[in-house]
């Protein structure tokens, strides 16, 4: 998606505005509601059901993972595009005149850089996408947050659930940023390495 934006072809570029302006500028419980049953109203009729699809529609959390995906797609779309514009133009210029094809300098200079550089941000952009599946609880999914709700009402304790729930994220935020952690630090240690 970012490198259609960065495209110098308006056929790949228009559209990978749209979806990228579409998905950020619209809330991700919209996208949600509209995915779960607004395909439900695109796809009705008995053919579905007889159709290899069905095991998945009927299933909300393909719904969930889905909008969860096209949103998250939209801000690391974006995120890599800035990525890949910060990357020195002279670099890419010193490439052309060795006769290095475009592929090749995409593959073995634009892309690992702006992979590095734009890591951090990825890994923040995870945990936002990890706190935010709370949101798929709204379609029928217990994930942590919904299955925190079901404890208060059969429980009918109030903040033990919640605190649950809290501790449940805080540990797996705690453990991704960790891992994400000592991977940049292995992506990036040429960097430190020189300084």
């Amino acid at each position: 998606m970012a490198l259609a934006r960065l495209s110098g072809r308006r056929v790949l570029s228009v559209p990978a505005y749209v979806f990228t302006f579409a998905f950020r500028g619209t809330p991700l419980l919209v996208q949600i509601y509209l995915i779960y049953y607004g395909l439900g109203q695109i796809l009705p009729g008995t053919w579905v059901r007889h159709s290899f699809l069905w095991p998945y529609l009927r299933d909300g959390l393909w719904y969930a993972i889905f909008a969860l995906s096209l949103n998250q797609a939209s801000y690391n779309a974006e995120v890599i595009r800035g990525a890949i514009k910060a990357i020195p133009r002279g670099q890419i210029e010193a490439a052309k005149s060795i006769g290095m094809r475009s592929s090749m300098i995409l593959r073995r200079i634009t892309l690992p850089q702006a992979f590095r550089s734009c890591l951090p941000v990825l890994t923040g952009d995870l945990i936002i996408l990890l706190k935010t599946t709370s949101l798929a609880s709204t379609i029928t999914i217990l994930e942590v947050m919904g299955t925190a709700r079901m404890l208060q009402r059969q429980s009918l304790l109030i903040f033990e659930p919640l605190i649950a729930a809290g501790i449940i994220y805080f540990t797996v935020v705690f453990i991704l940023t960790r891992v994400m952690g000592v991977v940049e630090k292995r992506l990036t240690r040429y960097r430190t390495a020189k300084a």
